[in-house]
């Protein structure tokens, strides 16, 4: 990755992917409070100049923003306040929508920092290497499930060792070390809650991840990743359903996959000061 530097200083990454669907589709899925919470997370949105966006990250942690630009279908652009992650400068969002022949859209994405030094270099870094994943559930969902209700479960833990042997705990826990994409997949019986469906993708790399289309217990996506987080290797599972049944199937199988999850990747207790 090149961390782009402008005449004023600002630093800023771009990324790009292609997507199924019209401008007026994909706007949807990237501007709108059900649209985002479809293939990224819970999230709520003013659609107006101005208005307010929250995303909801994880119980307890909520990202705010403000809409600095509002062009349906064409181009949307946020800011999120000095903060949103320990010290760090305000950070700017742009996303602009260019329709292809054939029915898909390009989506580009830029993130600039409001600062002119290369302290927050690391943290575009890591930015940026977040997206390929989430950029795969984006594909997935205006493809399949583009319009359609969603709730989604997202349940982290914390392993020891490296991050390689905490992918391949992972895999392995979810009964898809050895399946290839394109092959059926099931959780093992007696280990994970029910889940099946058919493996899309498996990426190696410094931020290995899969993208499972699953049909069990609703049709979905469901997305295991393994990063690295303050010095600790984090293992996580999202799963987006989708239907009228969504909210209360996630909400059923949520406490299941929280509990799984802490099984077999025990978070470290924090310890209290005083």
């Amino acid at each position: 990755m090149t961390v782009k530097r402008s005449a004023s200083g600002r630093r800023s990454i771009e990324l790009e992917v292609e997507v199924p669907g019209t401008p007026e589709e994909v706007w949807q899925a990237i501007a709108t409070g059900p649209g985002i919470s479809g293939w990224f997370f819970p999230a709520e949105v003013e659609e107006r100049p101005g208005g307010r966006v929250v995303w909801h990250m994880e119980p307890g942690l909520d990202a705010p923003g403000a809409i600095t630009a509002w062009e349906p279908p064409r181009r949307l652009a946020l800011e999120e306040p000095r903060g949103w992650r320990p010290g760090a400068p305000a950070l700017a969002t742009e996303w602009t929508i260019e329709p292809r022949a054939g029915g898909t859209c390009v989506v580009r994405l830029v993130h600039s920092l409001f600062t002119d030094t290369g302290d927050w270099d690391n943290e575009l870094e890591g930015i940026e290497a977040n997206w390929p994943g989430f950029f795969g559930i984006l594909q997935l969902y205006l493809k399949h499930f583009r319009g359609q209700r969603a709730a989604s479960i997202r349940a982290t833990g914390s392993a020891s060792g490296t991050a390689r042997d905490a992918w391949t705990a992972l895999l392995d826990a979810l009964g898809i070390a050895d399946t290839a994409a394109g092959r059926p997949w099931r959780t093992p019986a007696g280990g994970a809650p029910p889940l099946s469906g058919t493996v899309e993708r498996i990426v190696e790399g410094t931020l290995p991840h899969a993208l499972l289309r699953i049909d069990t217990p609703l049709p979905g996506i469901a997305t295991p990743i393994v990063y690295s987080m303050d010095d600790r290797v984090m293992t996580s599972l999202g799963i987006y359903l989708y239907g009228d049944d969504a909210p209360a199937v996630a909400a059923r199988e949520d406490p299941a996959w929280q509990a799984w999850m802490q099984h077999r990747f025990p978070q470290p207790e924090t310890k209290e000061t005083t």
